[in-house]
């Protein structure tokens, strides 16, 4: 009779190859879906090129933007988004590369997104990159990771209060280290003393810029390693050989250095939820200014009408001066409510 301790362990370890061939169809989707919109992608720059006033379609599509990346914008992001946005882009950069089986091969999860911007008054950059990872830990753990990029804020508008400088000096220190968890540097001190003071208030869009990992920075060799031994680790498992698992020993984390902890979040929010559907959100946007205009038009004919009416009844001053328009009571509510905020936006389908 076989051990009821070997069975379990059998069970376990088929259960476990067959999630890794999930995640294999996973991904092998992902790379077809872009190749085959890719195209699609091409014609809709095309298309937003010729457009009138095409300057101003990615600051609609960011004022509409899903909630998962609306959370992470600050009344200020808003401002600058519209004022100086210009052009947006999010590429799978390991399937772009131009090498032969590149997209048959690359990893469809890494990402690459791309900001443009005119001149303005927040910083002196026309254009910021943010490149991010798709990597596996020796511990077993793989996912996002990035390195911090530098904003040259202009004196006195840095939206993320020094958070983005101090995140890429930590990092930089690191890498000259040689240990890029090291905390016994003076730029990790500093940077988690501003962390634990800010305690989550700064959620300002670029703080992103300096986000690193939701658990700690994984370099490309590790990476390669550990990809090689989860390899070895599935061949041995499809063998029927019982494998330990890498992830139960205890997982180092560098949160509290982190200056954006839902980076991940909103990088896949970005390339997921909104890239995809621009031109749906651009569309509601142009809505819900159509709408308010139609509001003011409306609002513009009566203030026209009430002063007709004023003219003809000059000789009944004292009346009027005592009498109480509602109309212009209820249309100076809308229009304090209306001020200091963007479009209200529609519902999302």
């Amino acid at each position: 009779m076989a051990d009821e301790g070997d069975t379990t362990a059998t069970t376990y370890e088929q259960l476990a190859s067959i999630e890794e061939e999930f995640d294999d169809v996973d991904t092998e989707i992902l790379r077809l879906q872009y190749k085959l919109s890719q195209p699609l992608y091409r014609q809709r720059h095309e298309i937003i090129s010729r457009m009138n006033h095409a300057e101003r379609f990615w600051p609609l599509v960011f004022e509409q933007a899903p909630l998962e990346v609306e959370a992470f914008i600050k009344p200020s992001d808003s401002e600058l988004f519209s004022e100086a946005l210009r052009g947006f882009d999010v590429t799978r950069f390991d399937l772009e590369g131009g090498a032969e089986g590149s997209q048959q091969s690359g990893e469809p999860r890494s990402l690459l997104f791309k900001f443009e911007f005119k001149d303005n008054r927040w910083f002196e950059d026309s254009v910021l990159e943010k490149k991010i990872w798709y990597r596996h830990a020796k511990d077993g753990w793989a996912g996002l990771v990035s390195e911090p990029v530098k904003i040259h804020w202009k004196k006195g508008k840095d939206l993320t209060q020094g958070l983005t400088d101090d995140a890429l000096a930590l990092f930089e220190a690191r890498q000259e280290s040689g240990d890029m968890m090291k905390q016994e540097l003076p730029q990790y001190k500093a940077l988690t003393k501003k962390v634990e003071s800010w305690n989550g208030a700064n959620t300002s869009f670029f703080t992103w810029f300096g986000w690193v990992s939701s658990r700690r920075y994984v370099g490309l060799e590790e990476s390669e390693q550990s990809t090689k031994e989860a390899a070895e680790r599935r061949r041995k498992r499809k063998g029927g050989e019982k494998i330990d698992d890498p992830r139960s020993s205890e997982s180092v984390t560098d949160e509290d250095a982190e200056v954006h902890p839902s980076g991940e979040e909103l990088a896949l929010a970005l390339a997921e939820e909104l890239w995809p559907t621009a031109t749906k959100l651009f569309t509601q946007a142009q809505e819900v200014q159509d709408d308010e205009m139609s509001e003011a038009d409306f609002e513009d004919d009566d203030v026209d009408e009430e002063e007709e009416e004023e003219d003809e009844d000059d000789g009944d001053d004292d009346v009027a001066k005592d009498t109480v328009d509602i109309r212009s009571l209820v249309k100076g509510k809308k229009k304090h409510e209306g001020n200091g905020g963007p479009p209200k936006k529609k519902q999302k389908n």
